[in-house]
């Protein structure tokens, strides 16, 4: 009757470490740096691990020209690049903190979430 509490114990021991740890990837995500860029570099977002937009350059030529347009199309692109790259960077830390962790199919989870 009271096998399961042995492993229901490490269990809940895992989970606690894991909350740990997640904090620890949360923290460690912020202070990351990733840069997308779209028009061959005319526009560089540089973003943090967790996706937050941190900075954004532009070409001066591209200024200069007053171009709205390319602008438009061209900032959303390297947002969603610098996006990409902190995605992955998640993916990479989620990874790492599995590695040490025995729960059936987290890492095929894992995988199947990191692409």
């Amino acid at each position: 009757m009271f096998k399961g509490l042995g492993n229901l114990a490490s269990l809940v021991r895992q989970a606690q470490q894991m909350n740990g740890q997640m904090e620890q990837i949360q923290d460690r995500l912020k202070e990351m740096r990733v840069t997308g860029s779209a028009g061959a570099g005319l526009v560089a977002v540089e973003a943090n691990g967790k996706g937050e937009v941190i900075q954004v350059r532009l070409d001066e030529g591209l200024v200069s020209k007053g171009d709205r347009e390319m602008l438009e199309d061209l900032l959303p692109a390297a947002i969603n690049d610098a996006r990409e790259k902190a995605q992955q960077l998640h993916a990479e830390e989620m990874k790492s903190m599995a590695a040490g962790i025995d729960v059936p199919g987290l890492q095929d989870a894992l995988a199947k979430f990191g692409g």
